[in-house]
């Protein structure tokens, strides 16, 4: 019985041997080990050999079926390599031919802007900000010291959702919850963000706006601290040489306040001045709402309009094209702009 397997095992290896698909190592499969293959009539015919062959006779059958299954696997393998070459032989890729061209996009003008002082003011130590746009008075008037009956929180300065809901007219609701979430520890914050007012939109005003406004507050902050954080900003924006004039001025949540103008040469020799932004030393009573003690913590704060750096940074003469969608507008600023 023995010769019987092994004579089996040959024919059976020469068969492997001679099949070229899967196909042919599926039938070869079928015709010796299915449950009516020739190891199953094997197994039957054991039933006829005395009962102390049956043990060894069936090591043998068993031994035969595991290297059948070997020999078909290694098959299966080989095929299955070839027509993985075969088939990587035929799609293979002619790299001269020319491939498609794909116009890209640009990040919006900006999107530049507030990417580029979010990097700058990150370098020194600020954090980024966010918060909603549809704001409570509490937030975007009341803690920024804008009195009950102050021009700004009427109907025609302002776009009211209701009574006390509003669009935020600056980000400074950003730096009233930051405050209140920092809890008497020190802020080093930047809060860019979209803006509304009720303004006639024409060249240089729009009613919705972006803008960046910054809070610092610590102990010993001083006005020459802000005066050196607006002058490296000016100046990574505009110029190493770039100076800037500072001007008193009045907003009711600092204390002095200021405007920032950039310095402008005019080709004859005479200077110009552009205003840029407003700053200051942060009002006591902001400082005290936001729960710091005025006798132990200061602080500065400034606001910067995107659309006026990106105007002045880029030449661009007419605030509307920033909303427009005209991408002739809009391609011109592919690459890098600073």
């Amino acid at each position: 019985m023995s010769n019987n397997i092994e004579k089996l095992k040959e024919e059976i290896r020469l068969k492997v041997e001679e099949a070229l698909t899967k196909e042919e190592l599926e039938i070869i499969r079928n015709n010796y080990l299915s449950k009516k293959g020739e190891f199953a009539k094997l197994m039957a015919s054991m039933k006829d050999l005395p009962n102390e062959e049956k043990p060894a006779f069936g090591k043998l059958v068993n031994e035969a079926k595991t290297l059948i299954e070997l020999i078909l696997l290694d098959k299966l393998s080989i095929i299955k390599d070839k027509l993985l070459e075969e088939k990587l032989n035929n799609e293979k890729i002619d790299i001269t031919v020319k491939g498609d061209k794909f116009s890209l996009g640009t990040i919006h003008p900006l999107n530049q802007v507030i990417e580029d002082l979010e990097d700058f003011f990150i370098a020194m130590g600020y954090e980024v900000k966010e918060g909603p746009e549809v704001e409570l008075d509490l937030y975007n008037f009341e803690m920024m010291n804008f009195s009950e009956g102050h021009p700004a929180r009427d109907m025609q300065d302002t776009f009211y959702v209701e009574d006390k809901v509003l669009l935020r007219t600056h980000t400074s609701p950003v730096q009233a919850r930051t405050m209140l979430e920092s809890k008497n520890n020190p802020v080093k914050i930047i809060c860019p963000g979209k803006t509304y007012r009720r303004d006639e939109d024409d060249l240089t005003h729009s009613h919705q706006f972006m803008q960046i406004e910054g809070l610092v507050i610590d102990k010993n902050i001083s006005f020459a601290n802000l005066k050196d954080t607006l002058l490296r900003m000016v100046r990574h924006l505009f110029g190493e040489k770039r100076e800037i004039r500072v001007r008193p001025s009045y907003f009711p949540f600092v204390e002095p306040g200021v405007e920032v103008d950039v310095v402008v040469n005019n080709n004859d020799g005479t200077k110009r001045y552009i205003e840029v932004l407003g700053a200051g030393l942060i009002h006591p009573e902001v400082l005290r709402m936001g729960g710091y003690d005025p006798k132990e913590f200061s602080g500065f704060a400034f606001g910067i309009g995107v659309e006026r750096i990106a105007m002045l940074k880029y030449n661009v003469e007419d605030i509307r094209n920033f909303y427009l969608n005209d991408l002739r507008f809009l391609q011109q600023f592919k690459g890098d702009l600073s």
